[in-house]
């Protein structure tokens, strides 16, 4: 296994060591659109949750379950591995939102910790992989790691010192596709657009890395005035 792959797989190994010792749980929440069966279920080992049960979670609002940050918890690692291995069929964006609703950097230090290794683990294997083994797209990757974190220039910067062809592949598809209608002069991340990027993105993508892509679009003149344009008519912040 590629070495960056390993990196990544111990990670997740990581993930489930530092939330071993979770206490036992109660699981409860609405009863119009879950059993008691569900909530025994959610209530038992986390490895045990179904793939089924684990997606509800990882989608619904808060206010569905009781003590949502604590049932988050414990399912974090389940739910960030079906994210890498492609078994989670949930927005990828919304594992960001409810990990910031669950306040994930007000865990156990041990946990927190462990997801803070966790996002460049992962990041760059994505960056050393192409095409992806899972359905989610740098795009998408990058915009949960982003919003969960709250910065998005560390993740820049290890694209840019990335010097591998499926790093500059992902680059190719990610600019083609920000730069769809002109997407990236007002571009926000996160399942609510938690994040506006554009402020950080648009330089980066046009001095950092404009020489590692053929993208005739940013040879235009009267293009990059445009972008400029429009990107300086956008109040920086959140959408």
């Amino acid at each position: 296994m590629d070495p960056v792959q390993l990196h990544l797989t111990a990670a997740l190994d990581a993930l489930n060591l530092a939330f071993v010792d979770e206490e036992p749980f109660t699981a409860g929440g609405c009863t119009y659109c879950y059993g008691e069966e569900n909530f025994a279920e959610l209530s038992g080992p986390p490895h045990l949750v179904s793939e089924d049960m684990l997606s509800a979670v990882a989608f619904e609002v808060e206010d569905h379950w009781h003590d949502f940050p604590r049932l988050y918890r414990r399912l974090t690692p389940r739910i960030l591995r079906a994210v890498v291995t492609g078994r989670l069929h949930v927005d990828p964006n919304v594992i960001a939102s409810r990990l910031l609703r669950a306040a994930w950097t007000t865990w156990p230090p041990a946990q927190a910790d462990a997801l803070r290794a966790f996002w460049p683990t992962w990041w760059r294997a994505t960056l050393h992989t192409h095409p992806d083994a899972a359905p989610a797209t740098v795009r998408e990757i990058l915009s949960l790691i982003t919003v969960a974190t709250g910065t998005l220039r560390p993740w820049l910067d290890i694209w840019t010192s990335t010097w591998t062809a499926s790093a500059d592949a992902h680059l190719a598809e990610f600019v083609d596709d920000v730069l769809c209608e002109s997407e990236i002069t007002d571009l926000a991340m996160g399942f609510y657009d938690e994040y506006h990027a554009t402020a950080e993105l648009l330089p980066w993508l046009l001095t950092d890395i404009r020489d590692r892509i053929a993208e005739p679009r940013l040879d235009d003149p009267d293009y990059l005035d445009f972008l400029l344009t429009e990107a300086l008519a956008t109040p920086p912040g959140t959408p």
